[in-house]
């Protein structure tokens, strides 16, 4: 079924609502084990909230959504194929994102993939709203490269700052300062942690919504440009926090020697 043919809502979708019980379990499941990152997408779940799903159902109502239905371009297969981007300019976000993904030996499809280990493919219900949230996993590191926000471990949860403030989960904003927490406590560094994740939140609602782009379009864009006609402002308390690690004598890439995995899961 093509995206555009697709019902708003599938009957067997179902909107539970604010589950913080429930999202509390699963984090006590996490902090016991930090790799049983299914834990993650169970809290996102528990936390989603009605506002989030307002908002894909609004934008794919709208012209543009329903433009980007329409074109029914498939993201990953698109991102993936470097070739697609191969007479775009230096400067241009296509190639700093295709420079990203090979150094950090990244897929859109590898991201895709782990998302349906959590819950397969074929038992999510074939609706709208599933389109959009894919569309916001499968744009995820397409948000680092706009954001400015690397992959080190204050950079992906200052970036769900930012995703919450774009997308309105709470579960994100719960990992995201769950892992700050564990991040202060583990590393002791005098860096302001939790200040990097409010001003992901802060630039992410003054930004436009990145999910709603024509991607195509994007990768052609400068990247300056492109994130001056988004409102994307600089992470400086980030920025500020990386010096600090290093001048500690911490790990850039890890300051607190296992940050929570969360990167997979800004997109739910």
């Amino acid at each position: 079924m093509s995206p555009i043919e697709r019902p708003l809502q599938h009957s067997d979708r179902r909107h539970v609502g604010f589950q913080p019980v429930k999202a509390w379990r699963h984090f006590r499941k996490l902090t016991a084990d930090k790799e049983d990152t299914e834990q993650v997408f169970h809290i996102i779940e528990a936390l989603k909230s009605r506002k989030g799903a307002k908002q894909a159902a609004d934008f794919v109502q709208s012209a543009p959504g329903r433009a980007l239905l329409s074109d029914n371009r498939e993201l990953v297969t698109m991102l993936d194929d470097h070739s697609n981007w191969a007479d775009c300019a230096e400067d241009s976000v296509a190639k700093h994102y295709v420079r990203f993904m090979k150094r950090e030996g990244l897929t859109a499809a590898g991201l895709a993939e782990e998302s349906y280990q959590w819950l397969p493919k074929d038992h999510r219900p074939e609706d709208l709203y599933e389109w959009y949230f894919e569309r916001l996993r499968d744009t995820h590191d397409l948000f680092h490269i706009l954001t400015g926000y690397g992959r080190d471990g204050l950079g992906e949860l200052s970036l769900l700052g930012f995703s919450y403030a774009q997308n309105h989960n709470p579960g994100v904003l719960f990992i995201a300062y769950a892992g700050a927490r564990q991040m202060k406590k583990v590393s002791g560094s005098k860096a302001p942690i939790y200040a990097a994740i409010r001003e992901g939140q802060r630039l992410g609602r003054a930004a436009a919504k990145l999910g709603h782009q024509n991607v195509e379009e994007l990768m052609h864009e400068p990247l300056g440009a492109a994130r001056e006609r988004l409102g994307i402002g600089k992470p400086e308390t980030y920025r500020e926090c990386l010096r600090i690690f290093e001048a500690e004598g911490l790990s850039l890439q890890d300051p607190a020697a296992e940050p929570e995995k969360a990167q997979d899961c800004c997109a739910a």
